[in-house]
């Protein structure tokens, strides 16, 4: 094996040498050793993410590579990117190394990571286990340890549900962070960025690269708000006991807890569905039959709403945006389950986990509020992770309150 004096190269050696070594086998769907390599010989050491290994979801264009979507149409239909997308640009100037660019479950319009073109996802080191998506290979770089930190999208979850399933940290940017150019969207109305990485305490560092995560003159919040018993009825019971183990992490850093009543979220699957689908069809119109049959079945619904429709649930959509703004302004944070199970099994039948999944869901991201998910371990296998909600633009107090956990945590 050929050594490399510069412990930037190194690591971005070593790390190459875990790609793929999950199950699946199909974390990266572009890889290239010697222009990694290179990335990694000019990072500046001074940088922010000085040699960070990082990999990227394979929705966000790199120049001289393909941007696949998770299908092999838009592997040919997209040719090679001529430019770098926003989300490379701050990368690479921020000295983190890519690793390449991962699987997502296809168009990044699914929430289990399975693909089937390109393979289901798997967990490395919980066989059988789906990753979740529509990260998948984000979660599956992470865990295999070819990327320390890995880059995610979060429409309906895609970014918190897969965290949770694997036992990593998952932060779903504000709405409107970052700049969208070079990137392919789903449903721009929710589209978010965000990460998936292991250690709480980088979540301020890694939160920067989308926006000012300077905590320095903001003060910790005092109270939070969490859910009621009864929206936990389809809960795992471990799940349960996880959210109670987070509220007390939360109430030993000095915060109240409050129970609310969220009967109001009942709606709001009806409410993101719709814009949702409607806003994917545009994107995708005229080759819905280049897809999977459950895919296309949501872009022709998309497809077959009125104007009309559209525009009702836009409104229903700004209303409960803003009863969540005055929900946040009252409690300062918000606490629930990211998902009411703490495995996928792959090959079983996955046509009923979306709308369970989505119900935990969709109230944040109708919301557009920065979220973490915080994970949990039983016996070394992921337990549940926990949704962690604050205000609009108010990421930076959420990441130290990721960062406060995590020192609570360690010591």
């Amino acid at each position: 094996m050929a050594t490399h004096p510069d412990p930037i190269v190194a690591r971005a050696h070593a790390a190459f040498a875990k790609s793929n070594s999950g199950p699946s086998h199909n974390t990266y769907l572009w890889q290239d050793e010697s222009w990694t390599l290179a990335e990694a010989r000019h990072a500046a050491p001074q940088s922010p993410l000085a040699g960070m290994t990082v990999s990227v979801k394979d929705c966000f264009d790199l120049a001289g590579t393909p941007t696949t979507l998770g299908t092999h149409f838009y592997q040919q239909e997209n040719g090679i990117a001529a430019a770098d997308s926003w989300l490379v640009e701050r990368l690479r100037a921020s000295g983190a190394v890519i690793i390449g660019k991962t699987h997502l479950h296809p168009l990044a319009y699914g929430i289990t990571g399975e693909n089937a073109e390109f393979g289901d996802c798997i967990q490395p080191g919980n066989p059988g286990a789906l990753t979740g998506g529509s990260s998948s290979g984000a979660v599956a770089s992470v865990l295999e340890g070819s990327a320390h930190a890995a880059i995610g999208t979060d429409t309906g979850g895609s970014v918190r549900v897969p965290a949770a399933l694997s036992g990593l940290v998952g932060y779903r940017a504000s709405f409107g962070r970052g700049d969208w150019r070079g990137g392919h969207h789903l449903a721009e109305s929710f589209d978010t960025f965000g990460w998936l990485f292991r250690d709480l305490a980088d979540a301020p560092l890694l939160g920067s690269l989308f926006g000012p995560t300077d905590a320095t003159n903001l003060k910790l919040p005092t109270i939070f708000a969490v859910v009621p018993d009864g929206f936990l009825h389809d809960c795992d019971p471990l799940i349960v006991a996880n959210l109670r183990r987070c509220q007390a992490e939360l109430e030993a850093l000095g915060l109240t807890a409050k129970t609310i009543s969220v009967d109001w979220w009942s709606d709001s699957r009806e409410i993101f569905a719709p814009i949702q689908a409607s806003e994917a069809c545009r994107h995708h119109e005229g080759h819905f039959d280049q897809f999977e049959a459950s895919i296309r079945q949501r872009l022709e619904y998309g497809l077959s709403l009125s104007a009309a429709e559209v525009t009702h649930c836009r409104q229903r959509h700004a209303e409960f945006r803003r009863r969540m703004d005055d929900l946040l302004a009252t409690y300062e944070l918000l606490l629930l389950p990211a998902a009411p199970v703490t495995r996928l099994e792959a090959g079983a039948d996955h046509s009923e986990t979306r709308p369970r999944l989505l119900r935990y869901t969709t109230p944040l991201s109708l919301s557009g509020m920065p979220t973490l998910s915080l994970p949990y371990l039983e016996n070394g296998r992921p337990a549940g992770g926990m949704q962690l909600a604050a205000a609009r633009e108010d990421d930076a107090r959420l990441l130290a309150v990721a960062a406060a956990l995590g020192q609570k945590r360690s010591s």
